[in-house]
């Protein structure tokens, strides 16, 4: 069985910072929110270090957490241009995390005596997003509107999507661009009900995204 997402994100990411100082020396961060550094063209989702967070409410008491990895995409991408600019996302499924084993199998389980699964069951297609416009609002933000296929089923998305840095990566020298992106979708559009809204309808996103140039 695949080890959590976040814990092998978090140990893979210690890692490559020990290794990168120790062949650097330095401590200099190669990241920086400056438009200039990003260069025209197109990008891939750098799966190692693109994480989407989800998190619903718990009976009303308390948010719960839990996360995607292993995501692939691209980004055709014209800092001069921003509005020409589009994304293509895919979110495995399978790959979620949380800290309860049960409630991953039961994410990912078959229905029962035949009938429909609760969420997703044994084996969904990833989730995609594709966009279908991006508005600036800020000299280092946008609104990026798209739709969402998920569980077999298509709706809208929007979300606020942040700059949060560019540079060149000192460990492959790939020229690298960072986004922080928000958002809230209703589970139920996308056929996922079960116990809504006693467990909350509205899921919120927080998405961690790093792309590379190609």
């Amino acid at each position: 069985m695949k080890k959590p997402i976040l814990a092998l994100a978090l140990a893979t990411s210690a890692g490559l910072a020990v290794t990168s100082f120790s062949a650097h020396g330095q401590g200099q961060v190669p990241g920086a929110v400056d438009a200039s550094r990003v260069a025209a063209g197109t990008y891939a989702l750098d799966p190692a270090h693109t994480l989407v967070q989800w998190s619903v409410s718990h009976f009303g008491f308390n948010d719960y957490f839990g996360l995607f990895g292993d995501i692939e995409g691209t980004m055709s991408f014209d800092p001069s241009d921003i509005e020409a600019s589009s994304f293509d996302i895919s979110i495995p499924i399978t790959s979620v995390a949380v800290p309860s084993e049960g409630l991953r199998d039961h994410l990912l389980r078959p229905g029962k005596d035949g009938a429909e699964p609760d969420f997703f069951g044994p084996d969904p297609e990833a989730a995609r997003f594709v966009s279908t416009s991006v508005r600036r609002v800020g000299d280092t933000s946008a609104v990026v509107t798209g739709q969402l296929t998920m569980n077999g089923n298509t709706g809208p998305v929007t979300m606020l999507v942040d700059f949060t840095g560019a540079g060149q990566n000192p460990m492959n020298e790939a020229r690298t661009v960072g986004f922080h992106a928000r958002a809230t979708i209703d589970r139920t559009q996308w056929g996922i009900d079960y116990l809504a809204p006693v467990v909350g309808s509205e899921v919120n996103l927080d998405i961690s995204a790093a792309f590379e140039l190609q």
